[in-house]
C-alpha cells in the first residue's frame, strides 16, 4: 500500500508524483534520533534523478503518512 502524502509534504513544492517516486525508489533509511519519536526519514530519487529526503510516520492502522519532503540535505547524504 502507497503511503498518504500529507499537505506538510508539500511544502517545499515536491510532487506527490515525485515524493512517492522516491519513497520507492530509497537507496538509505534513517530511523528518528529522538527514541521517543516515530519519524522515519529514506532518502531517494524522484523521477529526473534528484535525490528527496522523505520523512513518514505511521498512523495507528498502521498506515505510513508522508509528512516531509524535500531536496536531500548533506546529513542524510554523508553515506553516499
Amino acid at each position: 500500500m502507497m503511503p498518504l502524502v500529507l499537505p506538510s509534504a508539500r511544502r517545499h513544492g515536491i510532487s506527490d508524483r515525485d515524493i512517492l517516486h522516491a519513497y520507492r525508489n530509497a537507496v538509505d533509511f534513517f530511523a528518528a534520533e529522538d527514541p521517543d519519536e516515530d519519524l522515519m526519514t529514506v532518502v531517494g530519487a524522484d523521477e529526473s534523478g534528484r535525490l528527496l529526503e522523505v520523512g513518514f510516520r505511521r498512523d495507528r492502522s498502521g498506515r505510513r503518512l508522508v509528512v516531509h519532503a524535500m531536496p536531500a540535505r548533506p546529513k542524510y547524504l554523508r553515506h553516499r
